[in-house]
């Protein structure tokens, strides 16, 4: 059986939100996408206040994305990677993931966040699998719309389970790892013997906190 090492990526591998990241990229490379910003941050008020549900608000907030051609969005993440998001990462989530691949752990990261950028980060060679938000493609275009569901909650388990299925790998969850910021990943960190939340500001009764920089 397989031992997994599962990471969140927003404030667990990274030190600051993706998406947001993704989006400072794209104005600062073309300014004219500035114009979805207020109806960015009113769909981000919106669900902060629990009148939009969190996919709602995520399609909203990536309308930028709206009509780029899957080659052109080759080129954008892979430069998005190199200039911004590889800038982000924790060195101790790092040095953690390579403690543990040694030991024989296959790396899994499991995000809410978009899983066409996030795909990036298959250059980190330890990692074995990437699991994301998967937006719709209509007509070699990208779209905001969500494809399936918003991985995060109980879908992060779904989404896992069925790619376990897909590998036709069996798992010792008992021996295996879960680095998460935040309590909505509960449904995975009650899967595995080992959870631990990142730079949590409160003590938690079951779970360590881990103070990564």
């Amino acid at each position: 059986m397989e031992k997994l090492a599962i990471f969140d990526v927003d404030f667990t591998l990274t030190k600051r939100e993706t998406l947001m990241e993704f989006y400072i990229f794209m104005v600062k490379k073309y300014p004219r996408l500035i114009i979805y910003a207020p109806f960015s941050i009113f769909s981000a008020i919106l669900y902060l206040i629990k009148l939009f549900p969190a996919s709602k608000a995520k399609e909203n907030f990536i309308a930028f994305i709206n009509g780029i051609s899957e080659n052109d969005m080759k080129l954008l993440v892979k430069e998005f990677y190199e200039k911004r998001l590889s800038k982000i990462i924790y060195e101790d989530a790092l040095s953690t993931i390579k403690k543990l691949k040694k030991r024989g752990y296959k790396i899994y990261l499991i995000s809410a966040s978009a899983e066409f950028y996030l795909n990036e980060l298959y250059r980190i060679k330890e990692v074995d699998k990437i699991i994301g938000t998967r937006f719709t493609i209509l007509n070699g275009n990208h779209n905001k719309k969500i494809s399936g569901e918003n991985c995060k909650g109980e879908e992060k388990v779904k989404r896992l389970m069925k790619s376990l299925k897909e590998d036709n790998i069996d798992v010792d969850f008992k021996n295996s790892y879960m680095f998460s910021d935040s309590l909505s990943d509960l449904p995975l960190f009650n899967m595995v013997g080992n959870p631990y939340l990142i730079n949590y500001r409160k003590r938690h009764p079951h779970i360590k906190i881990l103070k990564w920089r």
